[in-house]
């Protein structure tokens, strides 16, 4: 496996303070969107295909709290042109409509930048795979994770079923459950104390990890990509 995945992924389980795939996905867009708003914006390979494909709406919100606003003004000039061209570039009027609703079909589902994220980030979850697998000194990072968001859970899951032996695909099961079946049972505790607190009969009960449980369960649940 290529150094481009397997440093990003090291650094990620070094540390054992989240979701390990988080944080790579994190790092990837900030990235990404570091390099929109620079030098990539002037090249025309990328400019064509950022033309063509546009942003979600989670980009383009981000790009503008970010410094260099006339960089994304130009790549939205150009981009509206290819907009322009897409819902109304039938001579007749019945063919408009039908090439309108193709071309926004398409274009409503395209983000340049969540296409370049996922390009590597897929990788990287086959990475750890297959560094799981391979590298003893991995796998010792890997049991000292405190816990995967259930979405990138489900996907290493997925990927581990395609990347790893047969032979030792259930020992990597057995580690990567008993990581999540902890955490998750350790967060509900904490939400159903949350909840309790709210009941007269345990205000003099103190809070413990309870406060914030709410807000680790949703980051738990739920991570964009």
């Amino acid at each position: 496996m290529e150094k481009i995945y397997t440093i990003p992924v090291n650094d990620a389980f070094n540390e054992p303070d989240g979701c390990p795939f988080c944080k790579m996905y994190d790092t990837l867009e900030k990235n990404e969107l570091d390099i929109m708003l620079g030098a990539a914006m002037m090249e025309p390979a990328i400019r064509i295909e950022t033309n063509k494909k546009g942003f979600c709406r989670d980009h383009y919100e981000k790009m503008f709290t970010m410094k260099n606003r006339l960089s994304l003004a130009l790549m939205i000039e150009s981009h509206l042109d290819e907009v322009l061209k897409g819902i109304g570039n039938a001579p007749l009027l019945k063919d408009k409509f039908t090439s309108a609703r193709e071309y926004l079909d398409t274009h409503t589902k395209s983000c340049y930048v969540c296409d370049r994220i996922e390009n590597n980030f897929s990788k990287m979850i086959e990475c750890t795979c297959i560094m799981w697998e391979s590298d003893e000194e991995f796998r010792g990072k890997f049991e000292k994770t405190p816990y995967f968001c259930i979405h990138h859970y489900e996907r290493m899951l997925k990927v581990a079923n395609l990347y790893i032996s047969k032979k030792k695909r259930s020992d990597f099961y057995k580690s990567a459950s008993e990581i999540e079946n902890a955490y998750v049972k350790t967060l509900k505790d904490d939400v159903s104390w949350f909840c309790k607190k709210f009941d007269y009969r345990y205000d003099s009960e103190p809070w413990g990890n309870s406060k914030d449980a709410v807000e680790r369960a949703i980051k738990t649940m739920y991570h964009k990509d």
